[in-house]
């Protein structure tokens, strides 16, 4: 059986992250993500300078204040954070399709079938984290491991802006040191029973047979007993049916102008028409559409139905987004609709694309 290789990626203080980003003047200083305290607001991330002071997410503003009254409270930008998710996901399925959003923020892939990199799950992860940092400006950590379990627990070991690794021969000594409050499903009221049964560690829950942790625990003990010996068979879910598969880019240097644009086609044609071979056969690529994001971070998609999939009718269709905007370009991006044909049936179109 083919030994699996799992990534697990998740951003560092991620809706924060966006926030200094895009204002530097939030960097260095202890800053949150979240509501007013004088509203009964709470916090929903905090960048690492705040959680010194012990500001924590899911806190309430007015605490967290009282922790660290130097604390800026900015309020969320939903938009933003999906939008750099998206982008986001769009360089993971440059390694595989096999992906399992857990939140904006955070996903697992299977590569353990990935070409790239000489199939080297190590050094995939090292590209996203790389990529991540150049495009959009943010740090994200991430473990490698053979199951979805430890690969969680590796992203969280060297944060922020780390990766580590675990190779199938480590998993039994770094399991076994492992306490038992780090297992997936252990919350407070499990790990203070674990606590008073003298279970600590992984080594110390090996000791027991899993019908005694059935006894304790219920089914869970099962799943426990499975956990203390690094076993954990899920597999990595890919998100649920898709509606279009796309591709982006974001340049270095702002392109300054349409023919600027133009140039840039036929390469990312040539990235998309490669996810687009990797479908299925339950999906039928559709309307084709370009999306363009000005250098002032304003942006506009434009589809159209019956346009072909070729060089010149992306070229055409990117004509028609930029003359939207006229003013320099940060991203580009290409992309085509899908039907679905694993319902049984196609939804045929009633009406052309909107003017």
């Amino acid at each position: 059986m083919t030994q699996r290789k799992i990534i697990h990626v998740d951003c560092d203080c991620f809706y924060a992250a966006i926030e200094m980003r895009d204002d530097p003047s939030l960097a260095n200083k202890p800053m949150a993500v979240g509501g007013s305290a004088d509203r009964r607001g709470v916090i929903s991330t905090c960048n690492y300078e705040a959680r010194a002071y012990g500001v924590r997410s899911a806190m309430s503003s007015r605490h967290a204040l009282k922790l660290c009254p130097d604390l800026v409270i900015v309020h969320g930008r939903m938009d933003a954070y999906k939008e750099a998710s998206r982008e986001i996901h769009g360089i993971l399925r440059d390694y595989t399709e096999l992906i399992e959003p857990l939140s904006l923020d955070e996903a697992y892939l299977d590569v353990s079938d990935s070409p790239h990199f000489a199939g080297s799950a190590t050094r995939i992860a090292q590209d996203i984290r790389r990529r991540v940092s150049n495009q959009l400006h943010i740090t994200v950590s991430a473990g490698v491991a053979p199951n979805k379990f430890l690969a969680k627990i590796a992203s969280d070991w060297r944060k922020p802006n780390g990766l580590f690794v675990i190779t199938p021969d480590q998993v039994d000594d770094f399991v076994s040191a492992l306490p038992v409050n780090k297992l997936h499903g252990v919350g407070k009221v499990t790990a203070d029973k674990l606590a008073r049964l003298g279970i600590e560690t992984c080594l110390d829950l090996r000791d027991w047979k899993k019908m005694a942790l059935v006894r304790e625990f219920g089914s869970f003990g099962e799943r426990l007993w499975g956990l203390a010996r690094g076993i954990d068979e899920r597999l990595v879910h890919s998100d649920s049916r898709r509606q279009s598969v796309s591709v982006e880019n974001t340049y270095d240097v702002d392109l300054p102008d349409l023919a600027a644009c133009l140039e840039k086609i036929p390469e990312l044609l040539d990235t998309l028409n490669g996810r687009i071979s990797r479908l299925d056969a339950s999906y039928r690529p559709g309307k084709p559409f370009v999306k363009v994001k000005f250098h002032d971070f304003t942006q506009t998609t434009l589809e159209q139905s019956g346009a072909g999939r070729d060089v010149e009718s992306y070229q055409s269709l990117m004509s028609q987004a930029f003359a939207r905007g006229a003013k320099p370009v940060r991203l580009l991006g290409l992309g085509v609709r899908l039907q679905d044909l694993s319902t049984g049936f196609e939804q045929l179109e009633l009406f052309g694309a909107r003017p």
